[in-house]
């Protein structure tokens, strides 16, 4: 198996350093040819400045070098894939694209790996997500993940090709379910940090955990998913990381929400695009998501941190399964 990987952002990288480490030869692909020969020059990336970049990583700029491996980790944003891989799509065909953004895309509505299917009939999609942080799989630090592919034979050749001494991965067929895990808990990962941003305490982020993993589980549900699935790493493993953690950017955008602070508009925060996919699939579905509608008005600038809370404390009582 020869594998790519497309995007050199901090995951990606990651992901490059840890394969590499377990004698995988890895080609590395950046859009930015410039960074890609300061790469190759002083074998680091500026996302992960204290790791050095094993020798069988190979960082190219060049489309037909990672065109040239049959398995290729799309580490893009989750709004980018669609352009990348319709644009690359007879490239593409008939390799094994395995997503690892974790967002709803607002055009289609739809996950990663449905966005690859439409583009690139041919290929093969798999998903890898779960509770991890870059920093964290790059330094060798013991890390779980999960690998959905509904091709079981496929699934099971990518577990062994990508499990490494410290990266450890559980297969799943459940790809909808995993995929909407990996999404979702950004949007709820916002909600928490403007919660712990504004002074509202720990009580309050832990009830906005519960409620929004039932969501979580409710709009996976309406779209097919097991409920064991939300249970596991990409649901609520990742929940719970991303929701107690300033590694994240997710919790720390929603942090500068809560205080009333400017957030690096250059980074990539997938909650705040996700919250109003998951608004417009929820209104289309008839779910009732409070937590996720409320977040994406803070992310629009309609509601304060304080204001959210009064929408959602106010709500009419209900029984807590519902």
């Amino acid at each position: 198996m020869r594998i790519g990987i497309a995007g050199a952002g901090a995951f990606g990288t990651a992901l490059a350093v840890t394969l590499a480490q377990a004698g995988q030869a890895v080609t590395l692909w950046a859009r930015d040819a410039e960074a890609v020969e300061e790469m190759r020059r002083t074998r680091r990336v500026a996302r992960l400045p204290e790791i050095e970049l094993p020798e069988g990583i190979e960082p190219v700029s060049e489309l037909s070098s990672l065109f040239a491996c049959d398995t290729i980790l799309m580490a893009l944003p989750a709004q980018a894939t669609r352009v990348f891989v319709t644009e690359h799509a007879g490239a593409l065909a008939g390799k094994v694209l395995v997503a690892c953004a974790k967002g709803i895309d607002l055009h289609s509505l739809t996950g990663q790996t449905a966005i690859i299917s439409e583009a690139v009939p041919s290929a093969t999609p798999a998903l890898l997500t779960g509770p991890s942080f870059a920093a964290d799989i790059a330094r060798g630090l013991p890390t779980a993940l999960t690998l959905a592919c509904a091709d079981d034979g496929c699934g099971a050749a990518l577990q062994q090709a990508l499990s490494t001494p410290t990266l450890r991965l559980y297969r799943s067929a459940d790809v909808i379910g995993a995929e909407l895990g990996g999404a979702l808990k950004n949007v709820i990962a916002i909600a928490c940090g403007a919660c712990i941003g504004a002074g509202l305490g720990d009580s309050a982020r832990a009830a906005l955990m519960t409620r929004g993993f039932a969501e979580m589980q409710r709009l996976a549900a309406s779209l097919g998913a097991a409920p064991e699935t939300l249970m596991g790493l990409s649901g609520f493993g990742d929940l719970v990381l991303t929701c107690s953690s300033e590694l994240s950017r997710n919790y720390r955008y929603g942090l500068a929400l809560g205080r009333g602070e400017a957030f690096d508009s250059h980074m990539t925060v997938e909650g705040a695009a996700t919250a109003r996919a998951v608004t417009d699939l929820a209104a289309a579905r008839g779910l009732d998501l409070p937590i996720s509608a409320v977040t994406a008005r803070m992310v629009a600038g309609d509601l304060t941190p304080l204001q959210a809370l009064d929408a959602l404390i106010n709500r009419p009582l209900k029984e807590e399964r519902e």
